[in-house]
């Protein structure tokens, strides 16, 4: 089985028994539109392994943010249908990197979200918080993701930095 092969089959197993967080659960936010239009396109969809790549790549309405706004038990439930699009090399717009490296690299770690409105809460805090949910399974295919990220030339060096950082400053110990 090549390595593309085992990581996907390793994302599919640790994420198996992931269970749908409700159409009430699927935003963490209600500020601006986009958590509304996520809710109107992931609302009922209550099998991860049943998206459209292109579908997941545009939403919510062709922004392509919906990691950004899920909550963190449907980000943990949807997060395997983007590792594997991602790994098929089917998302051009959302960037699965980003979303399991930011907070967690040191140019974010310290950085304060939003001092009006969640105090002295940092990235990497908030982070630490949204990943905390997985299970070793799914740390441990989260982490050969990234791996196998590292290895591939399509990613920049800019982007290898950070998961790098990521994988130093968080997921490897939790891997561990």
């Amino acid at each position: 089985m090549s390595d593309l092969a085992s990581i996907k089959a390793q994302i599919g197993e640790a994420f198996s028994r992931g269970i749908y967080p409700g159409d009430w659960c699927l935003v963490s936010s209600r500020e601006g539109t986009e958590p509304g239009l996520l809710e109107e396109e992931f609302g009922g969809k209550l099998d991860w392994r049943r998206l459209d790549s292109s579908f997941i790549d545009q939403a919510p309405d062709g922004f392509g943010t919906a990691l950004s706004f899920f909550s963190d038990e449907a980000f943990r439930f949807y997060l395997p249908a983007y590792l594997l699009a991602d790994l098929d090399g089917k998302l051009k717009q959302t960037d699965v990197v980003f979303a399991l490296t930011h907070g967690l690299e040191n140019n974010s770690r310290e950085e304060r979200i939003n001092p009006r409105g969640y105090g002295e809460r940092t990235w990497f805090e908030h982070a630490r918080h949204k990943f905390a949910m997985f299970n070793a399974d799914e740390v441990k295919a989260i982490v050969g993701y990234l791996r196998y990220k590292l290895g591939t030339g399509a990613i920049t060096d800019y982007e290898k930095g950070h998961i790098n950082e990521a994988l130093e400053n968080y997921w490897a110990a939790r891997a561990a």
